[in-house]
């Protein structure tokens, strides 16, 4: 897949951050102003970033491509913990599960997963996106396993998925009254949770 990094471009001819920018941002906004991933077209991103399509095929070789790297833009790069145990680094992660540094990504992601459950191609691209946070999980909970903090047979995979799910689900859907809004004490009580079962005796 060609992103930002690899999209053909004039020989010779500078990238311009700004123009790259003002493209990013106009998807942003038609995103968050309710367009589908379907329905949205690069004439429209065009338009409103106020530049040619052809400037968005020199960056883009396409609308997935934009797409994904738009989307990588709003998440921003993964949380990095510092490494100093397991459940501390598990906490920090979890506590930056469903925050974004963009506000818009409460209207956007939401409003995505229809068509990344019914869209292979979009299910695909998502997958990418969220692929290196669940890898710095699990380079945590393999230290943690290293370390001797961690039980050895415990089930990786299912761990990344009972850690984060209840915290993405109280944010986005706010699932359960009772456990609050998990902005405060929710990402330590999940931890603690599960570490009394995958925790080293």
């Amino acid at each position: 897949m060609t992103t930002t990094a690899d999209a053909p471009r004039s020989p010779g001819r500078p990238r311009s951050t700004r123009v790259d920018e003002a493209i990013v941002e106009a998807t942003l906004d038609l995103l968050a102003e309710g367009s589908t991933i379907e329905a949205l077209s690069i004439e429209a991103i065009a338009a409103r970033a106020g530049v040619g399509k052809a400037t968005i095929y020199r960056r883009w070789s396409g609308k997935d491509a934009l797409i994904i790297d738009t989307l990588r833009t709003l998440k921003g790069p993964p949380t990095m913990p510092n490494g100093a145990t397991a459940r501390e680094d598990l906490v920090t992660l979890l506590s930056q599960v469903g925050h974004n540094p963009d506000s818009r990504a409460a209207s956007i992601f939401p409003c995505m997963m229809p068509t990344i459950q019914r869209d292979s191609d979009m299910h695909r691209l998502y997958q990418e996106l969220l692929e290196p946070r669940r890898q710095v999980m699990r380079d945590v909970l393999q230290r943690g396993i290293d370390r001797g903090e961690l039980r050895p047979d415990f089930d990786i995979e299912l761990t990344l998925a009972m850690l984060t799910a209840p915290v993405l689900l109280q944010r986005l859907l706010r699932w359960h009254p009772k456990l609050g809004i998990a902005d405060d004490d929710l990402p330590e009580r999940v931890v603690d949770a599960l570490l009394t079962g995958i925790g080293a005796a």
